[in-house]
């Protein structure tokens, strides 16, 4: 069972770098932010195995954030071996996220 990690500047590339990553950019004053946390944690457990799941406070990691070209939160991106090949803005259900996940 995997469960949702939470990414700061220091560790972000040694836990996207290699394999395939969903990363949610949140904030903790954001209620559409708070509401897909759970989302998230279903998709981790569904994935497990296949992918990490992290979570990357924008307010913590503003440089993060910048190099992601983050204007507007929640914003997932899912990456393989480091670069983007898929990406949301707004509240996503489950399924398009494991599917977005699966097929990175």
């Amino acid at each position: 069972m995997s469960e949702v990690r939470h990414w700061t500047t220091e560790n972000f590339d040694a836990e996207t770098s290699s394999g395939v990553a969903l990363v949610d950019f949140w904030a903790e004053w954001c209620g559409p932010c708070r509401m897909l946390g759970p989302v998230l944690d279903q998709v981790a457990k569904e994935v497990a195995g296949t992918a990490v799941i992290g979570k990357v406070n924008v307010d913590e990691a503003q440089q993060l954030a910048a190099k992601f070209n983050v204007r507007s939160i929640p914003a997932i991106f899912v990456l393989k071996d480091g670069k983007v090949v898929n990406q949301f803005v707004g509240v996503q259900d489950k399924q398009t996220l494991i599917n977005a996940v699966k097929s990175a």
